[in-house]
């Protein structure tokens, strides 16, 4: 089995080898295949990868390159993780929509449209170029926006699923508060990419006892502040929301915040700095506690099983995966990239079916599947009367005039990653 991972040197890509060594059972990898074009970069992350594999006795093999085309040949599975126009880029998204009033963050509001714009067509092409290599091979999105990114594959009829962090993080933060195995732990996930909710957290599997009643009254008060929510609201609303609804439930505190402190990507500059020091040690045969706290919990292990379940029958069979929505939330339309448990095997990511989606929450995903077609369209047209629609059908911008500032400033600062600009 070859695997290979688009975006090899990222200081993320440790916690993936990591797993890969300690599944090596549910994930047979003979050779994993590290593609980027930052070579430096690529050369560190590379050396304590192979060091990594040694260390947990794993037989297979890595290789590092920098050319694509060579990287992608017959491999079984490609992995994306990369980020087009690295930090500076999302120091950028973190910050010029603070200029109209409007949450500076990299995968939703304004911030979110400019990477996908860079990204999509990226990454469209990078599919196109794994296809033409094997035409069989499943792609793995972890680039964000994952909605949009994975739609866009999925609408160029490429074999993609796409997978996010949150879900599993949430059920390893269950299981440990209910002092259970992460896998007794089944979430009714239900929602988008990085606009989801918990509607309930059933022990033993789909049919088991509901414990989220249990959850919230004997453990609200840790879930919110992880959420940085006030308890209240998750005892009013009954579900636990994603981190990434306090964009929408606390947009006007959260603009405040963001304006008195460096941006996210400033911290994870100086970081990924360190990282890379620490990983040109020869001495280094392990990931180093500093990269917990770069992002991307869990990461590993969910990318084990979702491949492991696409290549063969080492994964768990329901994931919490991004895929066609096919009538699972009758409101979108069948084309609509959703988040929420699948069955998952050689064929695909097959949505189960969800409780029904109350109006407070259902609104929401329509109005941001909106959104998600036009910023695609954008992504994939270009002009700037399509960037101007996407981020008016923005529940987080929605104005006329915001949408005209954050216009001309989105394509002041990516002028050089849009090509019809």
């Amino acid at each position: 089995m070859k695997l290979a991972v688009v975006g090899g040197g990222s200081t993320y890509t440790p916690e993936l080898i990591d797993g890969f060594a300690r599944l090596r059972d549910t994930l047979p990898i003979e050779e994993l295949v590290l593609a980027d074009p930052a070579a430096d970069r690529l050369g560190l992350v590379g050396g304590l990868a192979r060091r990594i594999f040694a260390r947990q006795g794993h037989p297979g093999r890595i290789t590092t390159t920098s050319d694509l085309d060579a990287g992608v040949a017959d491999a079984d599975a490609v992995l994306l993780q990369l980020r087009v126009g690295g930090q500076a880029a999302r120091d950028r998204d973190e910050t010029w929509p603070l200029e109209c009033g409007c949450v500076g963050q990299e995968t939703t509001g304004a911030g979110g449209l400019a990477k996908a714009l860079r990204t999509v067509p990226v990454v469209l092409d990078i599919a196109e170029r794994v296809r033409r290599a094997n035409p069989d091979a499943w792609i793995i999105d972890f680039t964000n926006p994952v909605g949009i990114v994975t739609r866009a594959l999925l609408q160029a009829g490429h074999k993609a699923v796409g997978l996010c962090n949150v879900a599993i993080g949430l059920q390893r933060k269950f299981a440990k508060l209910l002092e259970v195995a992460p896998t007794d732990v089944h979430l009714n996930h239900v929602g988008l990419n990085h606009l989801s909710w918990e509607l309930g957290v059933r022990l033993g599997g789909a049919d088991g006892e509901d414990v989220l009643p249990k959850l919230l009254a004997q453990h609200g008060d840790a879930i919110a502040d992880d959420l940085r929510l006030p308890r209240a609201v998750l005892d009013r609303l009954g579900v636990v929301p994603s981190y990434y609804l306090r964009y929408f439930y606390a947009h006007d505190e959260v603009v405040r915040e963001l304006g008195t402190k460096p941006s996210r990507a400033a911290e994870v500059a100086k970081m990924e700095a360190e990282l890379l020091s620490l990983y040109g040690d020869p001495a280094l045969d392990e990931k180093p506690a500093l990269l917990a706290k770069r992002g991307g919990a869990f990461y590993s292990e969910a990318a084990v099983d979702l491949a492991a379940s696409l290549l063969g029958d080492g994964g768990s069979p329901v994931q919490v995966v991004n895929t066609y929505n096919n009538g699972t939330l009758p409101f979108l339309a069948d084309d609509a990239v959703i988040e929420v448990q699948a069955r998952v095997d050689r064929t695909g990511a097959t949505p189960l079916a969800v409780p029904a989606l109350d109006p407070l929450y259902a609104g929401l995903v329509a109005n941001v599947t909106a959104y998600e077609d036009l910023a695609l369209e954008a992504a994939l047209r270009g002009g700037r009367d399509r960037v101007f629609k996407a981020l008016l059908a923005h529940p987080l911008i929605g104005q006329f005039e915001y949408a005209e500032g954050l216009t001309d400033r989105l394509i002041a600062h990516n002028r050089e990653h849009l090509a019809w600009v």
